[in-house]
């Protein structure tokens, strides 16, 4: 059974089920559906559930209004991000919880990228089966300018997806690609123009879900086992009291430029 949906002011995961096919449809208006904590545990809640569903044979994954996701909401990270074991519990519970629930979902997932795919949007992005994109996306994951590293297994998840050449121009140079760009790389299956793309996501998913669902599961099963696990080393959130970390997140909420100094 589909959990209930998310609370409306924290932004949500809303969830459409017809037939053989789901729609999971991310939800922060006025935040380009930036995931906050809340979202990221719906997250969770909805890609556990939806295996269980019965009839199932493929989901849609999405953004509302134009847009997949521009990233984490990073007005919440004061509450919790200075402090190393509230930053793991972040990154390790709600974060990963969200997207190992979605990596272990044995129903085909497509990812129905539009406009704004950054950091946490990669992230989810990278987690489906296959990525349908519209012109005028744009992937990234300038953290860099936030003053904080990418997660130990949510880097390992990206680098897997996009290339480590891919991986350490968005983390390193703060790049951001158009979707021609990341589909020569690899990571897109399909570029289309941005009116086509909802046609092509739902057309994909009807063509999967025609196909035998239990050899689907299957595939997606093999694959899982051959992919390499990370381990998280111990000390990968001590920078989370560093005046780097305050400095960059205060300067993004500020709207000014931040200083960072050695």
């Amino acid at each position: 059974m589909l959990p209930e949906q998310g609370v409306a002011a924290d932004g949500e995961v809303r969830v459409v089920h017809d037939g053989p096919l789901a729609w999971v449809t991310l939800s922060h208006p006025g935040k380009l559906n930036a995931m906050s904590r809340a979202m990221w545990r719906h997250l969770r809640e909805v890609f556990t559930a939806l295996p269980t569903v019965e009839g199932l044979r493929c989901v849609v994954l999405r953004g509302e209004g134009g847009h997949f996701c521009a990233g984490g909401d990073i007005s919440e990270y004061p509450g919790f991000r200075y402090a190393p074991d509230s930053l793991r519990a972040f990154h390790e519970g709600d974060v990963w919880g969200g997207l190992q629930a979605i990596l272990d979902c044995d129903v085909p997932v497509v990812a129905q990228i539009e406009g704004a795919c950054m950091g946490a949007g990669v992230e989810i992005s990278a987690c489906c089966d296959l990525r349908i994109a519209g012109q005028s996306a744009k992937f990234g994951a300038p953290i860099a300018k936030l003053g904080f590293p990418m997660a130990p297994r949510e880097a390992a998840l990206v680098a897997g997806a996009v290339g480590a050449a891919t991986a350490r121009e968005m983390l390193l140079e703060a790049a951001v690609f158009g979707a021609d760009s990341m589909q020569q790389r690899g990571f897109l299956n399909r570029v289309l123009a941005d009116a086509e793309v909802a046609h092509e996501a739902a057309a994909t998913a009807r063509r999967i879900a025609a196909l035998a669902p239990q050899a689907a599961r299957l595939n997606k099963q093999t694959l899982r086992r051959l992919a390499a696990s990370t381990v998280v080393p111990a000390d990968a959130y001590a920078y989370a009291d560093s005046e780097e970390h305050r400095e960059g997140i205060s300067a993004f909420l500020g709207k000014r430029r931040p200083s960072f100094t050695l």
